[in-house]
């Protein structure tokens, strides 16, 4: 780049928030990184927040997150909010039914979400008929599944994170609840929690994303091609990783526009800049550094990857704070 070699400078963030604060500190103070690329939850984007906005630095974060947030030091290259949780709250209600549980891991991401999605249903006719809500990790889904069967609702919307997802959907299965009885829409399982749940276990289940492995582009089949050979035949891609990709290179093409590894310079170039990616043609949005993204529904099929059932047609302009639809404001007041 600009005619120098990059160094990677590999850190683990170990799960835990205050490490992932930490080592990002060490990466700008340290290392004097010119850009660092990570994060997983919510919780370790917002213990980077601070660190990278006081020294001056530059984040990208990969994962579709709950909205309600933009930082001048952080790129947000998964979906904000209107980008996946909303249009899939609108297709559940146009195409399954209007009764919603919410089931959600307890921290930042599940609450913020299910806020949203509650002023949506009120706003759009559908009904809240239980909010759940276990620790992280949690493994002991029989009561909540009881409290389904008791309900009958039409969806569950699915916010639990990590391998609560493992516990919920096997027990499920257990108690004899298949896709076929229970539309369940989920937006943190991809294809590799398919891979360590099981495709019998999911198979008919539905999540929201903006990639697929399985999504038709020219730059996809490449990606995907490229991804195995280096990774092995078996393992598969997912947004996660689709993003992660996709901000790298949108990285290097503000290095380049700008001239300059310069966090400044970067930043002004990369405003309205455009890169087609394996999910399709992305562009940064410079008022607000979230990319235009094309959003999917998707259904899990036997061989453990999704088939497109919808997308929004053209990729959509992201909007984290809500501010294009009359109930958003409710969101920003609590």
């Amino acid at each position: 780049m600009l005619g120098k070699q990059l160094k990677p400078i590999v850190e683990d963030g170990a799960s835990d928030w205050p490490t992932f604060a930490e080592k990002t500190k060490k990466l700008l103070q340290k290392d004097k990184t010119v850009v660092i690329f990570g994060g997983w939850t919510s919780a370790s984007r917002k213990a980077v927040l601070p660190v990278v906005e006081q020294n001056k630095g530059l984040f990208f974060y990969p994962v579709q997150y709950e909205g309600l947030e933009a930082s001048p030091n952080i790129f947000y290259i998964g979906a904000t909010t209107n980008q996946q949780i909303v249009p899939a709250v609108s297709w559940l209600l146009q195409n399954k039914g209007k009764k919603f549980f919410l089931l959600g891991s307890d921290y930042v991401f599940p609450r913020t979400a299910n806020k949203i999605i509650k002023e949506k249903l009120k706003a759009e006719g559908g009904t809240l008929i239980a909010e759940e809500y276990t620790p992280l990790g949690h493994t002991d889904y029989n009561t909540v599944i009881s409290k389904i069967k008791q309900l009958k609702p039409d969806v569950v919307f699915n916010t639990l994170n990590g391998d609560s997802n493992v516990a919920f959907f096997k027990q499920l299965k257990d108690a004899g609840i298949t896709a076929k009885d229970l539309t369940t829409l989920s937006v943190s399982i991809a294809e590799e929690e398919i891979r360590g749940i099981g495709t019998s276990v999911l198979e008919g289940h539905y999540a929201a994303w903006n990639y697929y492995q399985t999504t038709d582009t020219p730059e996809n089949k490449k990606f995907v091609e490229a991804y195995k050979a280096k990774y092995g035949k078996d393992r598969v891609t997912d947004d996660p990783i689709e993003a992660a990709y996709t901000g790298v290179y949108l990285w290097a093409e503000a290095v380049k526009k700008a001239g300059s590894f310069d966090v400044d310079k970067v930043k002004e170039a990369s405003k309205g800049l455009e890169w087609n990616s394996p999910e399709g043609k992305v562009r940064i949005d410079g008022e607000n550094q979230h990319i235009f993204k094309t959003v999917r529904i998707g259904e899990v099929q036997a061989d453990g990857m999704f088939k497109e059932v919808w997308n929004s047609g053209q990729p959509v302009k992201p909007d984290p704070f809500l501010k294009t639809y009359p109930w958003g404001a409710e969101v920003n007041k609590k």
